[in-house]
């Protein structure tokens, strides 16, 4: 099982970390919601629960709760900018369908 970061993405996340003054790494999750199913959640860790996997890329620890490493397993996270818009991009290869906005998802 694996999660990483692009360099782009692992910068941004260890700005905003420095910015914040406090934080272990990213949580990343997933929740029931949108017109697909599933939406992904982002949050710095201040804590780690007992049950979370860690996994560590470019440098930058990343907390998962097992329920969704199942759906989120071999995700690569980028930082993009398009444009005006700036914003995580991920890239997860268990979807099947996404929705139109891509701001949720199925496996």
């Amino acid at each position: 099982m694996s999660l990483t970061l692009t360099e782009k993405a692992a910068k941004h996340i260890q700005k905003t970390l420095v910015h914040r003054g406090k934080g272990l790494g990213l949580r990343l999750g997933v929740k029931t919601s949108g017109c697909s199913g599933m939406a992904y959640l982002l949050e710095f860790a201040d804590h780690i629960n007992e049950e979370d996997q860690i996994f560590e890329s470019q440098g930058i620890k990343i907390i998962v709760d097992p329920k969704s490493l199942l759906y989120i397993d071999g995700t690569e996270l980028d930082y993009i900018r398009e444009g005006l818009n700036e914003g995580f991009k991920f890239n997860n290869p268990n979807i099947k369908n996404q929705c139109g906005c891509g701001e949720s998802f199925n496996v």
